[in-house]
């Protein structure tokens, strides 16, 4: 089947954009770093980046890391995947991650937190069965689970001596979760050698207001307590739609908003500073 006339001038455009973004950013030479890392193909792809933005992040000294990326399909969007399926996904995937960049030696000295004990359970019976990380639990359900109460767990009695690192998975499913990743970091990374990194928070749903200020009041103020401090060193955000596109950002490089082409990403737009998911939806995309 032949090309439109009309796809044809979409894809010269796109490709003026690009070739516009590059030269304006080797002209003031900001953002140089990363403009050659390319969308990934696969999830082989995606580890190889994630482990190498990681290791950078770890040499640059960053404490408090976020790592956000679909666990369905490359191109999904939250919701597309069935949860059960999608938490599995997400096991095998940080799994493949740690055993990407943490030495064997150190695997013993890594804390992998899920959200609740029966998870940690569920991952060491599959997943991570004879794995030497260590798995432990943010939150434990209470008297009261029925009506959606959990106990939160106090972070000093979960945390040993040798801990190195960190790895929180998924702490969205209850708003508990965040605030008591929020001690963890307060009680044992801050001030230490330590470092943590979450993996797919939804941190986005604290950023752009999701949980309003005056019922969620302690969750709100992470926006200005927690996530200022903390570098989202890999992410992926799939916008669908007419305007469809994605944001991209592979530390240490800039933050790029792409849209996929016959099967290729081109770049329309890239920035410093994360934008946030409106600004992308509603000015960058629909604007491209």
């Amino acid at each position: 089947m032949g090309t439109s006339v009309a796809e044809e001038w979409l894809a010269l455009k796109m490709a003026r954009n690009l070739e516009f973004a590059i030269n304006s950013v080797l002209e003031d030479g900001s953002a140089s770093v990363g403009l050659d890392m390319p969308f990934p193909s696969d999830y082989s792809e995606l580890l190889k980046q994630a482990k190498e933005a990681t290791e950078l992040a770890l040499k640059d000294k960053k404490q408090l890391m976020e790592i956000e990326f679909p666990t369905a399909r490359l191109e999904s969007v939250p919701g597309d995947g069935e949860g059960g399926i999608e938490m599995t996904d997400s096991m095998q995937l940080i799994h493949e991650l740690c055993d990407c960049f943490i030495n064997p030696e150190k695997v013993t000295q890594t804390r992998i937190f899920f959200p609740e004990a029966s998870e940690v359970e569920f991952a060491r019976k599959s997943v991570f069965g004879g794995a030497s990380f260590k798995l432990d639990y943010l939150t434990k359900p209470s008297f009261f689970e029925d009506f959606g109460f959990v106990s939160k767990v106090k972070m000093a009695d979960r945390v040993k001596p040798e801990d190195e690192l960190f790895l929180v998975a998924y702490p969205y499913f209850n708003v508990n979760e965040m605030l008591v990743v929020e001690e963890l970091y307060r009680e044992a990374v801050e001030n230490t050698a330590r470092k943590l990194i979450i993996f797919n928070g939804e941190l986005d749903r604290i950023r752009s207001g999701y949980y309003p200020s005056f019922f969620y009041p302690k969750l709100a103020a992470l926006s200005k307590t927690l996530l200022p401090k903390m570098e989202t060193i890999y992410y992926i955000h799939n916008f669908k739609g007419r305007n469809g596109g994605t944001l991209f950002r592979c530390y240490p490089g800039p933050w790029k908003v792409l849209r996929k082409v016959r099967n290729k990403y081109i770049c329309l737009h890239q920035q410093e500073v994360m934008p946030s998911l409106k600004e992308v939806a509603l000015d960058i995309l629909p604007l491209a």
